[in-house]
């Protein structure tokens, strides 16, 4: 039964994505004004994960009180041209809320790491509530434009179309996007200190928050993040290459799609703030840190984040079956005819 419902609900939900967000975001508008009206439970709710607060609250509350209207006003205006990039607006700011459950498998290394803050539970469960907004609300942006333009709502007509070329190029963009903070934090790990002007030991390590272990792995020449950074062009070429389709399908979709939403918005701040900061504008804290080494390492982030969500996208286009409500690719469909009535 379970199995069938699943099915089911993969089957139609071009048509049930937009009611979707009209519940979910009444739900979470809720949520923030029950969370602006008791003092001291907050329940999570922070707008771009830093700001906190009544007035952040309060602003979530309205925010997503228009969403519902907007989700619900949707279907009803099924040829304008106008609700997709408000739909995907929307799903920016699901986005930015959820931030910090993107990035919580991270935490894993709390293992290694000693006088780390606890955990904020309240606020992961809602920066995950706000991931499934986002989902939701992509899923509502899609429907509604492919409905407009009469293609099928489950592939967008794509049917069996391949993207080989444009997956690869993205791959290799992905790559080269984490090269520079690989290697350079490998170089600090062996010694070395371009881009940095304190005096510390291991600029890319602080001790007091490090574990035995991890410290142990970098007195022999091996950083912890260098490694992720190697994992994540792993991922990237497996998305890429031919050996990636001997793999799971849909782990490399979820790893895939989710390092993108969690590293291309990082990195797009890291490379504005790291831009400030090499301008004189700001002051970043890391005074010991020049400022290109935020630029061209962490900034990397942005390039990774977004190439790695085009390599996705193709990778999940080229690996698709034949669409079951668009044989072959050939017969455009409308899918919301059941959410315009």
């Amino acid at each position: 039964m379970r199995m069938t419902t699943m099915a089911t609900m993969k089957a139609t939900w071009p048509a049930w994505a937009g009611r979707a967000a009209v519940v979910w975001s009444a739900g979470y508008a809720g949520g923030a004004v029950v969370a602006a009206l008791c003092p001291g439970y907050a329940f999570g709710y922070a707008a771009g994960g830093t700001w906190r607060g009544t007035a952040a609250e309060w602003t979530l509350a309205a925010a997503y009180a228009l969403a519902a209207l907007l989700a619900h006003v949707m279907p009803r205006r099924p040829g304008a041209r106008w609700p997709p990039p408000a739909a995907w607006g929307v799903a920016l700011l699901a986005l930015m809320s959820g931030f910090g459950f993107l990035f919580s498998p991270a935490h894993v290394l709390d293992l290694l790491s000693r006088n780390q803050p606890p955990m904020d539970w309240a606020a992961w469960a809602n920066s995950g509530v706000a991931t499934l907004g986002a989902v939701l609300w992509a899923c509502a942006a899609l429907a509604h434009r492919r409905h407009r333009l009469a293609v099928c709502g489950h592939c967008g007509g794509h049917g069996h179309r391949t993207a080989v070329e444009r997956r690869t190029r993205a791959g290799y963009l992905a790559v080269a996007g984490l090269v520079p903070y690989a290697t350079l934090k490998t170089a600090w790990a062996l010694g070395a200190h371009v881009g940095y002007n304190g005096h510390k030991q291991r600029p890319g390590m602080d001790e007091q928050y490090a574990g035995d272990a991890l410290i142990r792995l970098y007195d022999h020449g091996v950083d912890i993040t260098a490694v992720l950074a190697l994992i994540g062009m792993l991922l990237a070429l497996a998305l890429t290459l031919p050996w990636g389709r001997r793999l799971p399908r849909w782990p490399l979709l979820g790893l895939g799609w989710t390092g993108a939403g969690a590293l291309a918005p990082f990195g797009v701040y890291l490379l504005v703030h790291g831009t400030l900061v090499w301008a004189g504008v700001v002051d970043n804290g890391m005074e010991a840190i020049d400022g290109w080494v935020v630029v061209v390492a962490y900034g990397g982030f942005s390039v990774y984040g977004l190439a790695l969500g085009l390599a996705t996208r193709a990778y999940q286009q080229a690996t698709r079956r034949a669409c079951a409500h668009c044989p072959g690719g050939a017969t455009p469909t409308t899918a919301l005819s059941s959410t315009a009535s």
